[in-house]
């Protein structure tokens, strides 16, 4: 059985907006045999920007289609454990949905998949595991 993933909101723009990385989000998530998750936070992220650049709402559930079948609600657990995550990634300056991320990766043992370089000096500190799709 494979490890799970899960896709931060870079990783799901890159797939959208079609910049670099988006070849592998593609292959993952065309994969049959892999376990995606994406926190509710995120996907909320991604709507909002896509929102934000002018797309309708018809145009915006249309794009985010192929990620919300992966969708994990954001629960008090991992609430809690984000909100503790502020402290030792300020220095990073990572957002409440970074750390969402984080933190349902941390509950699930999965890997984070991210464009965002600063996560790499994270896992020590929060123990997830990161993949970088932009070297």
């Amino acid at each position: 059985m494979a490890d799970p993933i899960v896709l931060d909101s870079s990783a799901m723009l890159a797939f959208l907006l079609e910049e670099r990385g988006a070849d592998a989000v593609l292959s993952l998530i065309e994969d049959v045999d892999a376990i995606v998750l994406a926190s509710t936070v995120n996907l909320c992220e991604v709507s909002t920007k896509l929102t934000l650049t002018g797309a309708s709402s018809s145009v915006v559930a249309m794009n985010m289609g192929p990620f919300m079948r992966f969708a994990v609600d954001f629960d008090s657990a991992q609430a809690l454990y984000a909100g503790e995550l502020a402290r030792s990634t300020r220095p990073q300056g990572l957002s409440l949905g970074d750390r969402a991320c984080l933190a349902l990766a941390a509950s699930r043992g999965a890997t984070a998949w991210t464009t965002d370089a600063a996560w790499l000096k994270l896992q020590s500190k929060t123990g997830v595991k990161v993949r970088l799709l932009r070297a």
